[in-house]
């Protein structure tokens, strides 16, 4: 879980800005080495009229540093380029600040994201474990932050990188665990008609506790600030303090080991915030740690998940760090299509470097963004990026993003992103594109290359190749049948499901029927494949693995691809289906041809081959084979 730093961890190429920006603070350093953080300032937001003004505020205290790339986390959800504070009234484009700062990136982020990301940078000393349980290794990681309001996040581990939950859990709805939690929540619907989790887990919902401990207690004072509060507790000077921060941590307890269970966090549950942190040795006697265990039948489940207090110095710059890096590597970081643009740059057009100057500068962005975006942000034209992309010998941009998503990451950093009603045109196509990226390489490493293997060889054997298929997978069962029919082997595809069952009974020992289906459940096919067996025909089933069809087959290529095929036609899917389509028409291809042996005559178009099997006509080719 923590972030060692080597001694001999180099320099950034360019100094990093690095910002967290609250409602009332904002706080930031320069980033030069890696994991060290410099000329820290903290600068008061209400002296400045805006974003780009306190930056520029601080950038001006620089001696001499000019920093190129900048990451900050701010208060505020962000979406798109616009941001609007909810706490401040602060408005700016992202884009436009970036210009006005005249910095190459600027990351912004919202705080929550970056503190999530700052958990796998926090060592021993940047955290205190309250109570038992020991993390696992690459376990997923969650977050609570009670604060001015309730954050709530996670870390899933993916490959060598960690992706972060953008989740507003904060506002789930409260549960009473005991009579004194329940007078409060009756307490609060005086005045709410629904209580959130966040009204009673933050500083605001501190003050409304004590309120509603203390409201029908002669001469108590009713308007206690939560500062005040955990004031009074930790010097133990007013037992409604007490009983209200006890009440708090319970409560706290409670939800944190909820979120455990939601996220199965066997990585350990971190509590952020404003408020925790300050308590200190108060928290660690809070029920806190009691409640988080009290979960029934999970209770040894919770019992063994380590439960941390987040007590790292300004540990939103560790994850705007983070997320910088990620977003811009640094150019000496040993990537060699970069070196390679680097070294190109002298042999290009002017118009081709500005492209090569914006990649080593992006390379995120030029990695997952399409081509108008790539060439908006190089000022160039669609057609030179393109150009340039030839000009390092690549066969396209899409050739150009393989090989530089392998060097930065060792796979495609490609994550599964819903499309939105409000996305353009190039955010839609980019979105497709990645989520069918994304699932390809999913499928390429949980490929059955045996099963692929053994369909293959019946295909070989076969004297006869049927296709069974229904509604969408129907086009599939069709390209199929093409590509085998232009072999030279007779083959039907049956796409009409009151078909199946007749087509299926005149089968015999020499054919092969292939049925296809996205979740192999429909009756119709499994009716078929089991009569195709019971008439001595081998079945190939292109499915998902644990479904009726593929127990009834003989050989079964499992494609697990979740869909709901109910109510969305079925699109990655039916890609996957066509990709093992192409992979048994290809490995037909190469051992058929194989067969004959080197330098033996080949037969005349239509003419047996010695076993009886017929070979492809002359002039069929398959563009995978050189």
């Amino acid at each position: 879980m923590s972030f060692e730093r080597s001694a001999s961890v180099q320099p950034h190429a360019d100094p990093r800005l690095l910002a967290d920006i609250g409602a009332t603070y904002a706080r930031f350093c320069i980033e030069q080495v890696p994991g060290r953080f410099e000329h820290v300032a903290v600068l008061p937001c209400a002296d400045y009229p805006g974003f780009t003004a306190v930056v520029q505020a601080y950038l001006d205290t620089l001696p001499g540093i000019k920093p190129r790339h900048g990451a900050v986390a701010i208060a505020n959800p962000i979406e798109g380029d616009w941001v609007r504070m909810t706490n401040r009234d602060w408005a700016f484009s992202i884009q436009e600040a970036q210009r006005q700062l005249d910095l190459t990136t600027l990351l912004v982020v919202n705080n929550f994201t970056a503190l999530a990301m700052s958990l796998p940078r926090v060592g021993a000393d940047g955290r205190h474990q309250v109570g038992g349980g020991e993390a696992q290794a690459n376990g997923v990681i969650g977050l609570i932050g009670p604060g001015t309001g309730l954050g709530v996040s996670g870390l899933i581990p993916s490959g060598d990188r960690w992706v972060t939950l953008a989740t507003e859990g904060g506002h789930v709805g409260f549960a009473p665990t005991d009579e004194r939690e329940l007078r409060i929540l009756q307490f609060a619907w005086k005045t709410m008609p629904r209580v959130s989790a966040e009204r009673l887990l933050s500083g605001p919902g501190l003050e409304l506790i004590y309120q509603a401990l203390t409201h029908d207690k002669p001469g108590a004072e009713l308007h206690l600030s939560a500062a005040e509060i955990v004031r009074r507790a930790l010097q133990n000077a007013d037992s409604a303090c007490s009983e209200t921060v006890e009440s708090f941590c319970a409560m706290l307890g409670t939800m944190a080991s909820d979120l455990a269970l939601t996220l199965g966090a066997t990585g350990g549950i971190f509590v952020g915030g404003g408020i925790v942190p300050r308590m200190g040795e108060l928290f660690d006697r809070s029920p806190f740690r009691q409640r988080f265990e009290e979960k029934g039948r999970f209770s040894n489940y919770v019992a063994r998940i380590p439960t941390y207090v987040l007590t790292a110095e300004n540990p939103a710059f560790h994850g705007v760090s983070s997320l910088l890096a990620d977003h811009v590597p640094d150019q000496e970081g040993g990537n060699p299509l970069l070196e390679r643009v680097r070294a190109s740059r002298d042999a290009l057009s002017p118009a081709e470097k500005r492209v090569a100057n914006f990649v080593l500068d992006n390379p995120r962005t030029a990695l997952n963004d399409p081509i108008a975006l790539i060439a908006q942000g190089a000022e160039v034209s669609q057609p030179t990026v393109i150009r340039f992309c030839r000009s390092l010998g690549f066969q396209g941009l899409a050739d150009f993003k393989l090989k530089l998503g392998s060097g930065l990451t060792g796979t495609l950093p490609v994550q599964r992103s819903q499309v939105r009603r409000q996305d353009s045109t190039g955010d839609l196509c980019a979105k497709v594109l990645d989520n069918t990226i994304s699932a390809i390489m999913q499928f390429r490493e949980s490929l059955n290359v045996e099963a692929v293997d053994r369909a293959i060889e019946y295909l070989r054997q076969a004297k006869r190749v049927e296709f069974y298929a229904m509604g969408n997978s129907a086009v599939v069962a069709l390209d199929a049948q093409h590509k085998l029919f232009r072999f030279r082997i007779p083959s039907v595809a049956h796409t009409d499901a009151a078909m199946h069952t007749m087509a299926a009974e005149l089968l015999g020992p020499n054919d092969v029927a292939v049925f296809i289906s996205s979740s192999g459940q429909p009756p119709e096919l499994a009716r078929a494949a089991g009569l195709a067996v019971e008439r001595g025909a081998a079945v190939i089933a292109v499915t998902a693995g644990q479904s009726l069809l593929a127990r009834r087959s003989t050989v079964c290529i499992p494609v697990e691809h979740n869909e709901d095929v109910t109510t969305f036609v079925s699109m990655i899917s039916r890609i996957l289906h066509l990709l093992v389509v192409d992979m048994m028409s290809v490995g037909l291809a190469v051992r058929r041809a194989g067969a004959s042996g080197p330098g033996a005559p080949a037969p005349a178009p239509g003419q047996a081959h010695a076993e009886g099997q017929l070979q492809p006509a002359p002039g069929v080719l398959i563009s995978h084979i050189a």
